[in-house]
């Protein structure tokens, strides 16, 4: 069944946005495997020439992926660990775990990482100090000695923070992620990809978008030690709010940033991960390159608002004779400036559909397609539940199935 969205409340553009933008980067907790972004179509048009390693380039209005290269290799996650310890550490706050007044001490063990790396918050062994500061010393100065401080305040120790993290990774589907400490000090089987950083730093951004206070934050003073934050883009592009740089002599420099830009008044929001830079400047330079080319080179188009009907189905043996189906957000495609009008859809499911169904029950999918080619597949789900109809219901409609 085509249905070429035009018929369908119109093309709405950037200009229209707001709404289901808003509700896309303001959701609430991520379940585990939300953020799959779908891989590039082969129509997507080329990025600029990146000069690191792997990068990737993920919009999170869409679930799109952008651009990529070898965004699957694993790589030393360095510091870039750190995204996942300040996960749990905000999901620790969010419990009632911790509190950001509560003071925390400072181990002999969180004081020596700190003293044998090169990036610290000179955090004083014995002293306590406020979940606040430390947050902002991790997050702000990549301080290591923060940084285990916080997971052993989270868990009681390190290697019961790395369970956690791991048991974290596994949650959100990460397949080639393995923790072996919370600070990224290299390690044996110390591994992550770009692409499963992105999916880190996405449900860290839409579960705690407090966070974002924190990882704008130019520069963090504590103990007499002012520090500039790394991340240089937050000095030259005001839409850029986080998150984290990275280095190990192994991964060289590495930089996960994230920009939202209003169009119109409508924001939307990417994340670019780039490891194997040649220098600071570089990372930075290439992330700001990458971020406006994903900014600049396409055009963001809402296909249908959340819950409207995209199409409805005949459901056999169930208490309704169809079912409505959709999305529970809105749908939103990312596209190549200027050819939103291009689009068509259609839909495809598995008949026949045999009731109970269950409200969010994937039934169908819905294939866009861009000038004739493929472009993204999307799965409906079921509106509403279809329970089973009674004895009688089912055996009459088990009759007429028998007749098709």
């Amino acid at each position: 069944m085509s249905l070429f969205f035009a018929r369908r409340r119109g093309l709405i553009w950037a200009l229209g946005l707001q709404a289901g933008l808003l509700a896309a980067l303001s959701s609430g907790p991520s379940v585990a495997g939300e953020w799959r972004f779908t891989e590039p179509s082969a129509s997507m048009p080329a990025p600029p020439e990146i000069a690191a390693r792997a990068f990737v380039l993920q919009d999170l209005a869409t679930h799109q992926t952008l651009a990529a290269r070898n965004a699957d290799q694993r790589v030393e996650p360095a510091s870039l660990t750190k995204l996942m310890t300040a996960y749990l550490v905000f999901q620790a706050l969010r419990d009632g775990k911790l509190e950001l007044k509560q003071a925390l001490p400072v181990s002999e063990r969180a004081w020596k990482t700190g003293a044998s790396s090169a990036t610290r918050s000179f955090l004083v062994r014995d002293s306590r100090v406020p979940v606040d500061d430390l947050l902002k010393g991790m997050i702000v100065q990549s301080g290591n000695d923060a940084t285990v401080a916080l997971a052993e305040g989270v868990a009681g120790s390190v290697e019961a923070f790395v369970e956690r993290m791991n048991r974290q990774a596994q949650a959100f589907g990460l397949k080639n992620t393995v923790f072996r400490n919370p600070e990224g000090l290299a390690a044996p089987g110390h591994v992550s990809t770009a692409r499963e950083l992105s999916i880190i730093a996405a449900h860290l951004v839409t579960d705690f978008p407090q966070s974002l206070s924190y990882y704008s934050l130019k520069d963090f003073g504590y103990n007499g030690v002012k520090q500039p934050n790394r991340n240089l883009l937050l000095w030259r592009d005001p839409t850029v709010d986080g998150l984290q740089t990275s280095f190990t002599d192994s991964s060289a420099y590495g930089l996960v940033a994230t920009s939202r830009r209003e169009v119109a008044g409508a924001p939307r929001r990417l994340i670019s991960v780039l490891i194997g830079a040649t220098s600071p400047e570089s990372r930075a330079n290439e992330s700001q390159k990458l971020l406006n080319w994903g900014h600049g080179a396409f055009d963001v188009v809402k296909l249908f608002d959340a819950r409207q009907t995209v199409t409805t189905a005949p459901v056999w043996k169930g208490q309704s004779a169809d079912v409505r189906l959709g999305r529970p957000e809105p749908l939103l495609i990312v596209v190549p400036r200027g050819q939103g009008p291009s689009l068509k859809t259609t839909v495809t499911r598995q008949d026949p559909l045999l009731a109970p169904i269950a409200q969010g029950q994937k039934v169908a999918t819905l294939k866009i397609t861009l000038s004739g080619q493929p472009w993204q597949d999307v799965p409906l789900t079921a509106l509403d539940a279809v329970p089973s109809a009674g004895w009688l219901g089912r055996a009459w409609d088990a009759l007429r199935l028998g007749l098709k």
